[in-house]
This record gives structure tokens, sequence and C-alpha cells, in this order.
């Protein structure tokens, strides 16, 4: 299925994506799991309409406020609403749920119509000591949709589905106009249809929406072509409890410090983003996928480091495995390596118009062989971008049969990526062995640059006896090892509160000081997303 023909899906809280979609898992995924000692499913999950939620504190005051701002019809506190906006969709999420554990349910669901609709509810929230979480797809992975509650008299889910418009394509400048509430699906078809694309296809690309891309510094699979989305906007207006600010005149300029990088990343503690003005390029006429074969992790991450300082125009999409993922293929469960053993296999894929395809493929071609690379057609890569958006669907059933699976990213400068992949892959694998379920740790290079690339690392193996606690220690030796190594806690996943501890460390103490100022600022009460990001102020 082509990115562009992806459904727009419906919410399930356990289950990702189109629930039509969910087939179970294959024998092969299941051998593997009894490889990693699964002897039995884990308990079964609570049925959603049996989960019981807290009471709603939510005053009778601030209920008619937002009703006055948005209408009674687009306040709710039903079972439904309440339930499938609890939380993200990280593994720790999913066990929750699961077990029936909806403790952190917002108290209601506003669903604004418009920018000004944003305003009026965040003052209303503020005036009534209300947090709110700003909440366009919810594909959290990192906790960022887990507000802390202490201080306040209840939380609501500001949903921004009905802000879904392409506003505006300038087609001289070749900029769009986006609101936030657009799914990646949706956004992307309006502009196909205006001869345009985004170019920006995250794993989460079914559930995932603007305003979480911009807010979270999303980076699609096709990064090394497009860019990441913080590289497309050019500009973007945000919603305050005091105000609006509308940043991004032209495309670059010299009065100040550039804000509209201080807000994409801030995942909604200084505002909720309500549109973004994006760099779009023309739709391609041309794409192609391609795979190749390198001896080993080493090789093949030289040989991209090659290609990403060559000085000539990178392939749209470039990505290594390592001989682990490459064998298990849990990246790629389609495709193989025409049958040969071992070695990495990496993706490389171009798009464009032909005589643009024509000359990015030659010239990473020319590349790659004298890197020693071995080219194996066409197959792998197709074969890996058809099931690209397929990968999530393993997960649910890998709960449901006693398996856990998570995942987690980072990324490192050339010089020390082998160290950074080493001492992540240690850690998770003695934390893991440690508690008695000895995991196949995986890892593939997902996004290059000229000067490093990002880690990304899939964790398999049986769920514990307490997987929250299991997956908790874990991830802390996982920030651990990531910290000792120099390297970014995060780099596309965002901070949420699974990463804010280390993030502050990363930054430093000042750092996070002059961020709290900056809400202090334009979120005087601490609405915001509070407990999200940055730590306690003084803490």
């Amino acid at each position: 299925m082509a990115e562009t023909e992806l459904p727009v899906v419906g919410f399930h809280p356990y289950l990702w994506g189109d629930p039509a979609q969910h087939s179970g898992l294959p024998p092969a995924i299941h051998a593997a799991l009894s490889g990693l000692g699964v002897t039995a499913p884990a308990r079964p999950a609570v049925p959603p309409d049996a989960v019981r939620l807290p009471p709603v504190t939510l005053s009778e005051a601030a209920r008619a406020a937002l009703t006055a701002v948005v209408g009674a019809e687009h306040v709710d506190s039903g079972h439904d609403a309440r339930l499938g906006h609890t939380r993200g969709r990280s593994t720790p999420d999913l066990l929750r749920l699961r077990a029936g554990d909806a403790a952190d349910a917002p108290d209601a669901v506003v669903f604004p119509g418009s920018h000004d609709e944003v305003v009026a509810v965040l003052r209303a929230c503020a005036e009534h000591r209300v947090a709110v979480v700003p909440y366009s797809g919810g594909t959290s992975v990192v906790g960022g949709l887990a507000p802390a509650r202490a201080g306040f008299a209840g939380v609501v889910t500001l949903d921004l589905r009905r802000l879904d418009a392409l506003v505006e394509v300038d087609s001289v400048s070749r900029t769009a106009v986006l609101q936030a509430g657009l799914r990646g699906p949706r956004a992307e078809r309006l502009l196909r249809e205006q001869g345009f694309t985004l170019g920006h296809f995250p794993q989460s690309y079914e559930g995932a929406s603007i305003g979480g891309y911009a807010a979270a510094r999303s980076a699609g699979q096709s990064s090394a072509g497009y860019g990441r989305f913080d590289e497309m906007v050019v500009g973007l207006v945000l919603a305050t409890p005091r105000g609006t600010v509308e940043l991004g005149t032209a495309p670059k300029s010299a009065a100040g410090p550039d804000l509209r990088q201080l807000v994409l990343g801030s995942e909604g503690v200084l505002g909720v983003i309500t549109s973004v003005r994006v760099r779009v390029r023309p739709a391609p006429g041309e794409r192609i996928f391609e795979g190749w074969r390198f001896p080993s992790f080493e090789a093949g991450a030289a040989a991209l480091r090659r290609l990403a300082q060559a000085g000539t125009p990178p392939p749209t999409v470039l990505r290594l495995s390592d001989e682990l993922e490459t064998a298990v293929n849990l990246a790629d469960p389609a495709a193989a390596l025409d049958g040969g053993p071992g070695g990495c296999l990496a993706i490389t894929g171009y798009e464009g118009d032909p005589a643009e395809v024509a000359a990015r493929r030659a010239a990473a071609t020319d590349v790659l062989l004298a890197a020693g690379g071995a080219p194996l057609g066409p197959g792998p890569g197709e074969s890996w971008r058809e099931g690209r958006f397929r990968a999530p669907y393993l997960r649910d059933p890998i709960l449901a049969a006693g398996g856990l699976v998570e995942t987690l990213e980072t990324a490192a400068f050339w010089s020390g990526l082998h160290r950074l992949r080493a001492a992540v892959t240690e850690a998770l694998t003695a934390e893991l062995t440690g508690q008695g379920t000895p995991p196949v740790v995986l890892c593939h290079i997902s996004h290059v640059y000229e000067t490093g690339a990002s880690l990304y690392f899939t964790v398999v193996c049986a769920q514990a006896a307490d997987p929250l606690t299991q997956w908790a220690a874990a991830k802390t030796a996982a920030n651990r090892a990531i910290r000792s190594c120099g390297a970014a806690i995060t780099h596309h996943h965002g901070v949420g509160t699974d990463h804010r501890a280390a993030y502050a460390e990363e930054i430093g103490p000042l750092a996070v000081e002059a961020l709290h100022a900056v809400k202090r600022v334009l979120d005087p009460t601490g609405i915001l997303n509070p407990g999200v990001l940055l730590p306690p102020a003084g803490g």
C-alpha cells in the first residue's frame, strides 16, 4: 500500500491503527518468541468498556466556561472519549490500559474549531486552574500525554481534530499552510491534489498529525531527501493563555534568535501550535527503492557516512540494519537478503522527477560500490517500503502473547556512533538478562547527516511478572548508557516524561531555568502539559 493510500483510521485504546488490519502473529514470530522464553499468553486485556475511570473532578463552573467557548457538543466527558485520550502509544501506556489502569484519563475532551477558540479555551482553563493536554494524533511514545495533576482542579485534553484544513498553497514559494489537527494521510492527499508533497512519512504516519510533527520535532523515513519536519517549518501560529504568537515572516531572518525553533519541539508546554507554514516539494514522478548488502555494520555505516559527506544530493531514504536486525528481519518482515548468509541490509530510496532520480541514484551507486556494497536490486527495497507501516501492527499481538517489545532512539556524531551502539546494546542486554528475560536487541541507522546519524533500537523479550517495572529498569539503563556516551537522549521521539531527567542533564540547569522563564511568560499559571518536557521549577 502506498503512503498516500493509507486510511485515516479510527481509534482503539489498545490497538494500533486500523483494527481491520490486525491479523495476529506470523508463525515465524511465534517461533522467535518461544525461543525467548515466551511460553504462555499474558493476562487477557481488560475490555475497554470494563475499564474503570477516575471520577470527573472538573467543576461545573469550569465546564460551563468551556461550553461557552466551543459549545456543549464539543465538550465530552463520556467513557469512550476519556479512555481514548488516556496517555499515548508507548508499550508502558498500552500495558497499563490492558491491565485496566486509566488513572491518567482526562476529565473531559474539548474539541475547538478554530485558533481563536483554542486561545479562549486556554484562558478559561487558566482562570479555573485546569491543566490542558494538547492532542492531535495521540501517538506519543515517551509519556508526552500524561501530565502531572497535582495542584490543578482538573485535566482536559484539547483535541485539535476539527482543525484539519489545508489553508493555503503558495505554488510560487512552494509553501503550504496546514492546520495542526490534520492527520498525515489527509495532509498528503490534500497536497497531492495540488501537485505537491510534504514528503514526511514517520512510522506513526497513520495516526500522527501535523501539530505532533511540529511539537516533537518529528523525523520521517525520507528525512535524507526531504529533511526533518522542523527543517520544513518556515512559520507557525501558537496559542497561549495570554494570546497569540505568530512567527515566520520570511524563510530566514537575522532579527534575533529564531523563536520558531524555540516552539518546535516544545511538546505543548509553551503553547498550542494551531497551524504551520511548511516547505513543500512537487509530487515525485518516479520512486525507486533498492537494497544493498554490506559485510558488517561498521562497513555499512562507513558507506553511509561517505554518502552523507559526498557533497552530492543523497538518496531520499537511507538506512542500515545491523547484522541481527537483518537476520531477524523485524524491520522488513517480508524481505530477505536474496538467500545469502550474514551481512547487513541497507535501504536506499529515490524520489523526484526521472532525471533527478537517475542522477541521485547514479551518484549514490558509485559511492556505495566503492565502499564495498553489493547491490541487491529493487526487491528488498520495495519490500521494505511496502511493509514499512505494517510493523507497528506486530506489537499488540506480541504483548497479548506474553512478549515485551519496545523501541528507543538516539543520535551521535559519526566518531562516537559505534561506541554508542555497543553501550546501549550492552546496557539493555545486561539489565533484562539480569531480570531473567534475556532479550533480542536490534539496531539500525534510521537517519543520516553530514556529521552524524541516529540509531534506532528494537528490544524484544519475554514479559516478566511486572512488565512495567521490567521495562522501566531497562529504559533507565539505556538512558544512562546514552548519556555516558554524550549522545542525544532523543532524536525524534521527543522528551515527554520518560526522558525528562536525562534531557535536563543533557542541557544543564541554567538552560532548564531559561526554559522555565519562557514558560512563566507564556503560561503564567502552568496549565500547559504540566510535568512534560521540563522538570518541576527549582527541582
